[in-house]
């Protein structure tokens, strides 16, 4: 009896293994990919999703202002171990990891509660336009920034 049981436990312990769902992938971030735009008097933000390809996506982004003012960041979101991570460096700098917290139909959370602005970033689908928002804190305040970006045909 004693093997018996042994052996259905071993039957039981790999089916759960096996019935584990796979880690979600960057493919399901299609609806990210293309150059998007937000222009108003005050800036202009640019933003160049390629791929999902083989695991990845890269992108730009460009902010500008009227005074001359400009910064640059590059991105890229890359599959892991455990689903997939989103890498900002801006101005060049080292990149900063955000994991992937959040998959629901055509929204992503990315979060790194270490860091601290941003400590979230979100990106999902509004109709036709692609919405970003950052959220964290700054100086000790709670700071966000929100952009409505629409497609560059």
């Amino acid at each position: 009896m004693p093997k018996t049981a042994l052996l259905w436990m071993l039957l039981f312990a790999s089916c759960a293994a096996i019935a584990q769902p796979a880690p979600a992938r960057v493919s399901s971030l299609a609806w990210m990919t293309g150059t998007w735009t937000q222009s108003s008097e005050r800036e202009t933000v640019s933003e160049s999703w390629l791929g999902p390809a083989n695991g990845l996506m890269v992108a730009t982004n460009l902010s500008t202002w009227p005074s001359g003012k400009k910064t640059f960041e590059f991105l890229r979101i890359a599959d892991t171990a455990e689903g997939f991570s989103y890498y900002a460096s801006p101005g060049g700098r080292p990149p900063v990891e955000f994991k992937m917290t959040e998959l629901a139909g055509q929204r992503v959370v990315f979060e790194n509660p270490a860091h601290d602005f941003p400590r979230r970033i979100l990106y999902w689908r509004d109709g036709e336009d692609l919405m970003a928002r950052t959220e964290g804190t700054m100086r000790g305040q709670p700071m966000t920034e929100e952009w409505r970006f629409r497609r560059v045909q």
